[in-house]
């Protein structure tokens, strides 16, 4: 499946963003979809993901409290809301989608199939 995501952009600290993952040609109600990000100089981090059905949703310890995932089966889209933004969130995030069931309370690259172009997020003091 060919993801695309978007949303991202600069946004000062405290601020929010919604990035949207959506797919050409497929339907991503049987994916499980997720979000990792990457600072420059530091390894990639699963984020958040969500299960075909909605019912199983992980995010890291870093983000809980923060952001949310949800889906949005009508518009075939998946997103990312992101409040109280703080500096170590800047980063590229990576929209991620699998056909299987989400990894238990993780999120490993090995785990998605199919990934997004990045789309930059920057949080400013």
């Amino acid at each position: 499946v060919q993801l695309q995501a978007s949303g991202g952009g600069l946004v000062q600290a405290g601020g929010s963003l919604r990035l949207s993952c959506t797919a050409s040609g497929s339907n991503l109600d049987s994916y499980t979809v997720g979000w990792f990000r990457q600072a420059p100089g530091k390894e990639r981090e699963g984020v958040s993901s969500i299960s075909s059905d909605g019912g199983t949703i992980y995010y890291a310890d870093s983000v809980k409290g923060r952001f949310t995932i949800s889906r949005n089966y009508g518009k075939n889209t998946v997103y990312l809301d992101m409040n109280s933004l703080e500096l170590e969130d800047t980063a590229v995030y990576y929209c991620v989608a699998d056909p299987g069931p989400p990894e238990i309370n993780t999120m490993t690259q090995w785990g998605y199939l199919s990934w997004g172009q990045g789309t930059q997020v920057t949080v400013s003091s």
